[in-house]
């Protein structure tokens, strides 16, 4: 799931139309429907709000997020598979230098 697919599916689940959604996020209206369809990335500022509207875990939101992020950063690459696999490892090697 994307973050655009999950922000229209807690939207759609709460019976809220798009523009209420846009109007509490003081976005456009447009720019959601974009958001839904993973044609624009909202803002991280948006997600907290997001988080409270709903209920739901800013953790989940924040990871959609920023898979979504990286998604739009390899996606026509011929190597991010294993772009993303060395990101990984150094991402734990920070992690284990922080313990």
């Amino acid at each position: 799931m994307t973050i655009g697919q999950l922000i229209k599916q807690l939207r759609e689940n709460a019976g809220m139309k798009q523009r209420e959604l846009a109007a509490k996020l003081e976005i456009g209206e447009g720019f959601l429907s974009k958001v839904e369809n993973d044609q624009k990335l909202i803002k991280r500022d948006d997600l907290t709000k997001i988080s409270q509207l709903f209920n739901t875990k800013l953790s989940e939101l924040e990871t959609l997020w920023l898979a979504n992020k990286i998604y739009n950063v390899i996606k026509y690459e011929s190597n991010a598979i294993d772009a993303l696999h060395v990101a990984e490892e150094e991402i734990s090697y920070l992690t284990k230098q922080k313990k």
